[in-house]
């Protein structure tokens, strides 16, 4: 994420659209990437604002209103692929197809692959003309995951068309593994020849030969609050009080309705005063953050969170994370790649703490004030971190936000540094004025 693959594509359907080497194009992406990402991106360009892009999400009756439509780009996520190929029959009108996240298909099998693969595989190499795959991670698992992806892109010629063939070529069962589910393995001479083989259809491109290593790449991934949760969002931002599945919640002054309406754009809010119980209000950051980790495939990711609510809806959540805690042995299993999703305070993770040898990959969850502790905590795993630990690898930080709440009003603190106080009052006279 935030090497421009998105805008890339754009700009190569701009030219097929105008050159009318295409007439319609799907993208298939995860559910929010697919309903919000590809939408704003398009509008985000001033030299893309004039293609149209209509996702294809919500209930049945929402899906081919959109399908009736008239768009330049149609936007979907995978899991819509089977019902899609159904519904259209032989009036299939794509004919190019993004699929945003290779690696979502990387099982896919001309015989034994999932219902998705099955159904993709039916119409992309009979009734599509251009296949387009973006990943910023295709092998997190090692070659062995080529396969499918590279079947979904050109029908197994360069691979192989079973993937019992593309395992006898290059791979073979680890010494010592149990014969009945062997460990597969590639041989030497494995990485070389798919390469090149596969050079002619793939470009890569390396973070350092576009970005200054010396500065992180940041990102920000905006979340829009589901009706129901917005309404209450309202109500506390307005009256100081709304009421949450019976449970009566209350902001006694200005900055404690800051800190409430911090805790709803996270998804949840206290309802006590010792802040030990909360009601859920929505799911819509911890979409954001699947989405992440998922196009992370397998690297590992740090999270900064805040509130207690936060952690313990994440640790729920991603199942196999951990938290940050005083144990020496969790910072050591870090570093030591057996985490993948680590939770961390940022009060907890500041001077001196090292966590460059575990990861490049730092998420805000939850936005706060202190600007002291978020430097702190971005700095564990810093640039300047990753050169002292001997990693030439960039520093990638994401800012998930919810849409129209304070949220934004502390990124604009983060980046201009003004007074809280100032940022508060504009945002509620522009709130008034709008």
């Amino acid at each position: 994420m935030g090497m421009g693959k998105s805008s890339s594509v754009l700009a190569a359907i701009d030219v097929l659209l105008f050159a009318g080497a295409v007439r319609k194009v799907l993208v298939l992406a995860p559910l929010r990437v697919a309903r919000s990402t590809w939408p704003e991106e398009a509008q985000k360009w001033n030299q893309f604002s004039h293609l149209s892009v209509t996702p294809i999400t919500g209930t049945q009756a929402e899906r081919r209103a959109a399908l009736d439509s008239e768009a330049d780009i149609y936007t979907t996520n995978p899991e819509q692929i089977a019902w899609l190929v159904e519904y259209l029959g032989d009036s299939w009108p794509f004919d190019m197809v993004v699929l945003d996240e290779l690696t979502r298909w990387k099982s896919a099998r001309i015989r034994q692959g999932g219902k998705r693969s099955q159904a993709l595989l039916k119409v992309i190499h009979s009734k599509v003309n251009r296949v387009v795959g973006l990943t910023g991670t295709p092998a997190p698992n090692g070659l062995i995951d080529l396969y499918g992806q590279m079947l979904v892109i050109d029908q197994g010629q360069r691979l192989g068309r079973t993937f019992s063939a593309f395992v006898n070529r290059w791979f073979r069962a680890r010494p010592g593994s149990d014969p009945r589910y062997p460990v597969l393995e590639p041989m030497a001479h494995a990485q070389d020849e798919m390469q090149a083989l596969l050079k002619e259809v793939c470009l890569t491109l390396d973070a350092k030969d576009w970005f200054d290593l010396d500065a992180p790449i940041v990102n920000t991934l905006y979340v829009d609050l589901p009706p129901k949760a917005r309404k209450h969002y309202r109500e506390m931002e307005k009256e100081l009080f709304t009421s949450i599945a019976g449970n009566e919640i209350e902001a006694f002054g200005a900055a404690a309705k800051t800190i409430k309406c911090l805790q709803m754009a996270n998804g949840a809010a206290y309802t006590d005063e010792a802040n030990d119980e909360w009601e859920v209000i929505h799911d819509e950051k911890l979409k954001a953050l699947e989405s992440i980790v998922e196009e992370a495939s397998g690297a590992p990711v740090l999270v900064a969170y805040h509130f207690r609510s936060d952690l313990h809806r994440l640790l729920a959540h991603f199942h196999g994370s951990r938290a940050l805690d005083k144990q020496p042995s969790t910072i050591a299993d870090w570093n030591a790649g057996k985490i993948s999703l680590l939770f961390a305070h940022p009060a907890s993770a500041g001077h001196g703490l090292n966590l460059a040898d575990g990861g490049n990959i730092l998420v805000y969850f939850s936005q706060w004030w202190n600007l002291e502790e978020r430097q702190q905590i971005a700095e564990r795993i810093g640039p300047v971190r990753q050169k002292q630990a001997g990693h030439e690898r960039p520093c990638y930080i994401y800012n998930i936000v919810a849409r129209d709440t304070v949220d934004e009003q502390v990124i604009e603190r983060i980046e201009t540094k003004r007074d809280v106080q100032a940022i508060l009052l504009d945002a509620m006279k522009r709130r008034n004025d709008g």
